[in-house]
Formats: structure tokens, sequence, C-alpha cells
């Protein structure tokens, strides 16, 4: 079960990447800015990936209102996402990878803060 739950949310992270970009893509072209764009985008692909787990990678397992779990899932997404940050800005400042360096600390980032999305998803959101 935790496998499966592992590996949909996985899916689904990579839905929301593709709407994340495709979104900013199109607020960008619409003249949106960086900033309000990639604020629109965010929301979009939490969104996104919030229909796909309650549906696919939680289905079931939840407690309370649609809205009371939407914004459970938007608090536990931006959590991920400062940890991501974070980890991102200790990799680069105490890991020398030399040009690889900034890479290296985006896939640390992601891992950390997938592995918190889960976690916080699977034990708070979506909580049985």
């Amino acid at each position: 079960m935790l496998r499966r739950q592992a590996a949909i949310f996985v899916v689904a992270g990579t839905v929301g990447f593709v709407v994340d970009a495709g979104v900013l893509q199109i607020a960008l072209a619409l003249g949106a800015g960086p900033y309000l764009g990639r604020l629109i985008s965010f929301f979009c692909a939490v969104y996104g990936t919030w229909q796909i787990n309650r549906r696919w990678t939680f289905p079931g397992e939840r407690t309370g209102s649609a809205w009371s779990e939407w914004w459970r899932y938007v608090y536990a997404m931006i959590f991920g996402g400062l940890l991501n940050l974070a980890t991102y800005v200790i990799v680069i400042h105490t890991i020398d990878a030399g040009a690889w360096t900034p890479l290296l600390g985006v896939a640390i980032g992601s891992i950390v803060g997938m592995v918190a999305n889960f976690l916080t998803s699977k034990l708070w959101v979506f909580r049985a």
C-alpha cells in the first residue's frame, strides 16, 4: 500500500511540474511577470496534484470538508517547498561540486521536499 501511494504521489508530482511550468509560460506570455506568474502557476499545480492525490493516491482517507482538506494541502505543499528551498541553500553553501552545485542543490532539495510533502499528505492532509 505504501509503495503504491508513493508511486502515485511521484506521478502526481510530475504532472504538477508540467502544470506549473506550462501555466507559468502562459502567465508570462499574458504579461503576468515572473513573480505573479509563479504564484498563479504554483496554485494551479497544487490544485492539480491535490485532485490526483485525493482521488488516486489517498482515496477514502480524508476527514472534514474538501475546503479544509484543500487548505491543509496548500500549507503542506508550502512547507515542502520551503524545505526544498532551504535544502538548496544549504547545499550551495556547503558542497563544492563546481558547476554542478546548483543542480545538485535542486536535486537534493526536490527529494527532501517530495518526502516532506508525501509524509504531510499521508499523516496530516489525508489521514483516515
